[in-house]
């Protein structure tokens, strides 16, 4: 039975770090950018895990990125544009490309 403290520890441990992950996960379906973009897989947009390697390294992707949510922008992933965002604040903007960009 001393097990059981470590275990639910551990547990507790476990699914805190999985929270941030999952609650943006949330955000991106509430927000409806899960209707253009899959995680693995292309839809309108390209898939997040082809973001996430896209940009992975370089410095300024994060604010690049967070005003294209935003603002809606073309040209880097083929001819179709994302539209803005009008719906998401700058601070969800921030938090769903945080999470994006964190993607392996």
């Amino acid at each position: 039975m001393k097990l059981l403290p470590s275990l639910l520890a551990g547990t507790a441990l476990a699914l805190a770090a999985l929270s941030p992950a999952l609650a943006n996960q949330e955000l991106a379906q509430k927000k409806a950018c899960m209707a253009c973009h899959g995680m693995d897989k292309k839809i309108v947009g390209p898939a997040y895990l082809d973001v996430a390697k896209k940009y992975k390294g370089q410095k300024d992707a994060e604010a690049k990125l967070v005003q294209k949510v935003l603002k809606g922008g073309g040209g880097v992933w083929g001819t179709m544009a994302m539209p803005a965002n009008p719906q998401l604040s700058e601070a969800e903007a921030k938090q769903l490309v945080k999470w994006i960009l964190s993607l392996k």
